[in-house]
């Protein structure tokens, strides 16, 4: 973990000073405090006084102080890591195959009956479109977290731990002793009773959280296609049920967290009565003694000052270890959120390299084959994807991104300079003439929503527009004419097959993947991919590629 977020020693050391410094200002306030209480209840000249008055006063603004600066680094070293890792999981992303970390549709996407519960999801699975999302995106900031709530609390709790010990030691070797138990009963099994709660609340919900974002996305991005399909209620039930799964295991879960959270108040409390008793005993033994100035041992037991001193600072020497059970949960997350980016980013020697051919000459080329059967991955290969990307080749996906902007800003997506007269041209090129004159401000006219504005034949008809107005000499289009009506459709697929047309310039290379060619295309090569992902191809005149 300290690898991947590229944590400097140097920054993390001044966390860990000002925190230090934070809560050491607030142990020796309470000290400090419950001396001068002590002291000015013998009523000694006031001058005796200044010098203790004057630090309670400092260390009362340094604190807020200190704590405002220790917030303020160790945020700095948290965005600085998180930044870092985000940067090299792109990366590693950059060059892997995200569509084999796809997993399988869910029942309900395919008619199954939905059942109970998920299997839980192993670390190497495949993965849908919204889980990929959560991995990049959560856990990434489970990590950051792990900064602020998890190494930085730790290092300044046993700092503060062994002062607070220390304090106590002159005064009191069996309070020290009881102060020592009750800290690590606070700050060590309490964490870990709230890192096996958390441990057990992230196994049994995780697989609960994932099923349910990889639904909803799934709603929100199709729920047209699932209304028509009739599986938009199925659906919504599947979504429902992975929440509520995820709400009662993080119940259950809640019991070790709710024993954790008592450990400190308990501990506080025996460790105030044990050292009032340890301390009545030895103020009884030492009444009469005469005292002065900051002595706090007299012959036979101990001063007032040292009395109040022994009850006090134990209330304060908790503030650092209360925090350590939030400290282990937020380790446990981000040791799993790790172990989730470790699998992502080892995807990366997972990309294809099972020999895909190269693309075949020929200006018009279609590839055809069952869903499924890695028909897109090979559109990505010729593209240089998965390696290198290919300078003049472009790559159009399926389900490419509609933005909440205008439709001429859409189309400016291939091309920035794209004029109104070009964008209009390619537009009713494609088949959306119609819709563009029924638009309200043309061109200009906001897409809200993005491609919720659009119908799905709509949404792949203004895909293919913008990849007509694209710079690109060579076009690989992942189905550029699905959800489009059949009859239109074929006549999309003859126009981009067919150098004539006028659809696409012919010098332009044309890639197109489709489950239907028509049976009178006019492609050069026809390029097919089995089930089992085996290429094979002939070209127009029927000769074996």
């Amino acid at each position: 973990m300290w690898r991947l977020l590229a944590l400097s020693p140097g920054r993390m050391v001044i966390s860990i000073g000002w925190g230090v410094l934070a809560l050491g200002s607030g142990l020796g306030l309470a000290a400090l405090a419950a001396w001068l209480i002590a002291r000015a209840w013998e009523m000694p000249p006031v001058l005796d006084l200044t010098i203790a008055v004057v630090t309670v006063r400092a260390l009362g603004i340094s604190r807020g102080l200190c704590r405002y600066l220790e917030r303020l680094a160790t945020h700095d070293v948290a965005l600085r890591a998180m930044d870092t890792a985000r940067t090299s999981t792109y990366r590693a992303l950059a060059a892997a195959d995200i569509w084999r970390l796809r997993r399988v549709p869910p029942s309900w996407a395919t008619g199954e009956s939905v059942p109970e519960r998920p299997a839980p999801l192993d670390d190497s699975a495949q993965l849908r479109r919204g889980e990929l999302l959560g991995r990049v995106l959560g856990d990434i900031d489970d990590l950051g977290a792990v900064v602020v709530r998890a190494f930085v609390p730790i290092a300044v709790a046993v700092v503060l731990s062994l002062f607070a010990i220390g304090l106590l030691l002159p005064i009191s070797v069996p309070a020290a002793l009881i102060l020592a138990a009750a800290l690590a009963l606070s700050g060590i099994v309490a964490p870990w009773l709230s890192a096996r709660a958390a441990r057990e609340a992230e196994l049994a919900v995780r697989a609960d959280r994932t099923e349910f974002t990889a639904a909803a996305l799934t709603v929100l991005d199709h729920a047209p296609e699932l209304r028509v399909a009739g599986r938009l209620d199925a659906a919504l039930a599947a979504a429902d049920a992975a929440g509520q799964r995820a709400v009662a295991a993080e119940d259950r879960a809640a019991s070790r967290s709710a024993w954790a959270a008592a450990a400190t108040p308990l501990s506080v409390g025996v460790t105030v009565l044990g050292a009032l008793l340890i301390g009545i005993a030895l103020y009884g033994a030492g009444s009469g003694a005469p005292t002065a100035g900051f002595q706090t041992v007299v012959p036979g037991g101990i001063s007032p000052m040292a009395f109040a001193v022994l009850v006090l600072v134990p209330l304060s020497a908790f503030e650092a270890v209360g925090m350590l059970p939030a400290a282990a949960q937020a380790l446990t997350n981000g040791r799993a959120a790790l172990r989730r980016i470790d699998g992502l980013r080892g995807s990366e020697s997972a990309a294809p390299r099972m020999g895909l051919p190269e693309m075949p000459s020929g200006r018009r080329i279609a590839v055809i084959g069952p869903s499924g059967a890695g028909k897109t991955t090979l559109l990505m290969h010729w593209a240089g994807l998965f390696d290198t990307p290919r300078p003049g080749v472009t790559f159009f996906a399926e389900d490419a991104h509609l933005f909440g902007t205008t439709v001429l800003e859409n189309l400016r997506v291939a091309r920035g300079d794209v004029t109104e007269a070009e964008a209009e041209k390619a537009l009713r090129a494609v088949g959306l003439g119609d819709w563009l004159e029924y638009l309200p401000d043309g061109l200009d006219t906001d897409l809200v929503g993005g491609a919720a504005a659009v119908s799905g034949g709509q949404r792949r008809r203004l895909l293919l527009a913008r990849a007509l107005l694209a710079p690109a000499h060579t076009l690989l289009l992942d189905e550029p004419t699905e959800h489009v009506e059949a009859e239109a459709g074929e006549q999309l697929l003859r126009d981009l097959l067919d150098p004539a047309s006028g659809l696409v310039e012919p010098e332009r290379t044309v890639v197109v993947v489709t489950h239907q060619l028509p049976a009178d295309h006019t492609a050069d090569v026809v390029v097919h991919v089995d089930a089992a992902g085996t290429v094979s191809g002939i070209s127009a005149a029927g000769t074996a590629l």
